[in-house]
């Protein structure tokens, strides 16, 4: 399938999810991306299981961590700290468009494969370099873990029950939202390499993102001059928009406006509510919220979920059900959009959550699903010009698997 980016080479020297997150994005979009993997081990994620993804026969193959980033890619399993797998790597990068790498700040360089270098040799090469804590700074020497970078960077203190402790979220959010970060650097990169000719450095820091991303959060605090609490599942500005328990089950509500509420005061049976200056106005909402919220509770428990859901769409009141994951990867509404995909390989259907980019009425999710290590080693190399007998040379030295 092709893409907009069909004809970009991407060097992706990165491993375990922010960095490997935009080079399947990168591939989504039609570009050919080369993962560079260490022989033998590969990528960290590889061994992330279980749960694994077993073959015909019931033995496990892959974890299905390193499944959900690595769709659409080339693996070429290369031992960088050798100066033949060095020069492999330098070759790629000549006609690369773009290299994204998230080794710690200056562990490139001694191999002679850190941007500086490499544009040196390719200045229309764009780099993108993915760290915990930037290329600069007191933390710039240390490693970054998403969960780390969630609890130095301000969102666990803001999620969580307000008298519990304070929590991560379920996904690792923060290097997920740093692969689109990086995505859009790059591109925006590759756009202006139209223009001037000549690549760009990105600097990726998980942290910086996790600092950008608190949103209104980060404003509450700066504007105010104090410290949002948690909430749980409610909204530190918005109310009634938070979770609640029905007869059997849970559901959200999310009222926005004010006309929304008095639809929904109308529906519980207290269309007084909407008159009332303590809760007319969202803001009055919000100061009263100890008040309201039991009163709203309580009457949701009176029905069961779905009924209440569907006098909530009738009167375009938003909410919906707190589903499980595998509920929600079974809603006829992702169904429809076929977010749910499979890919074959050796054998084995392997399944995938697809790009939610859709251009032209089409899903932009690649075709080719992620690769065994070092599944394209050989045809790698061959197109760069090597022979079978350099290749097993390499690969006898263990330099390539």
């Amino acid at each position: 399938m092709s893409g907009p980016l069909e004809g970009r080479i991407v060097l992706d020297m990165s491993r375990v999810l922010a960095g490997p997150w935009a080079g399947q994005l990168l591939a989504d979009l039609g570009a050919r991306v080369i993962k560079i993997e260490r022989p033998v081990s590969g990528d960290d994620t590889r061994g992330w299981g279980p749960p694994w993804l077993e073959d015909a026969t019931g033995n496990p193959r892959e974890a299905a961590y390193y499944l959900c980033a690595n769709r659409g890619k080339q693996s070429l399993a290369v031992d960088i700290a050798h100066a033949d797998g060095q020069a492999l790597v330098r070759s790629l990068a000549e006609v690369a468009d773009i290299l994204l790498e998230n080794f710690k700040v200056g562990g490139l360089k001694r191999y002679g494969l850190d941007y500086a270098s490499l544009a040196k040799r390719n200045p229309r090469l764009i780099g993108c370099s993915i760290t915990g804590f930037g290329q600069d700074g007191p933390y710039a020497h240390r490693a970054g873990y998403d969960f780390v970078i969630q609890a130095m960077g301000g969102l666990m203190s803001v999620t969580g029950e307000p008298d519990g402790m304070p929590m991560k979220t379920g996904v690792a959010i923060t290097d997920v939202m740093t692969g689109l970060y990086a995505t859009i650097g790059v591109l925006a990169a590759l756009d202006e390499r139209e223009r001037t000719g000549r690549g760009r450095h990105v600097d990726v820091a998980l942290l910086d993102v996790q600092v950008a991303t608190l949103a209104n959060q980060a404003l509450n605090t700066l504007v105010s001059g104090r410290d949002p609490q948690r909430h749980g599942n409610a909204h530190p500005n918005i109310v009634p928009y938070q979770a609640f328990a029905c007869a059997d089950g849970y559901l959200v509500l999310t009222v926005g406006n004010d006309g929304q509420f008095a639809r929904l005061a109308e529906l519980l049976g207290h269309p007084e509510w909407a008159a009332d200056p303590s809760y007319a106005t969202n803001g009055a909402r919000v100061t009263n919220r100890e008040r309201l919220v039991p009163l709203i509770s309580e009457c949701l428990l009176r029905r069961n979920r779905d009924d209440w859901l569907a006098d909530f769409e009738v009167r375009s009141i938003p909410a919906g059900p707190i589903n499980s994951v595998s509920e929600a990867l079974s809603d006829p509404q992702i169904r429809h959009r076929g977010m749910v995909a499979s890919l074959e390989r050796d054998g084995m259907s392997i399944p995938q959550v697809a790009n939610p980019l859709r251009f032209d009425g089409q899903s932009q999710t690649s075709r080719t699903p992620p690769p065994s290590l070092g599944q394209d080693s050989d045809s790698v190399l061959r197109g760069m010009g090597l022979s079978d007998e350099d290749i097993a040379r390499l690969r006898q030295e263990g330099i390539i698997s």
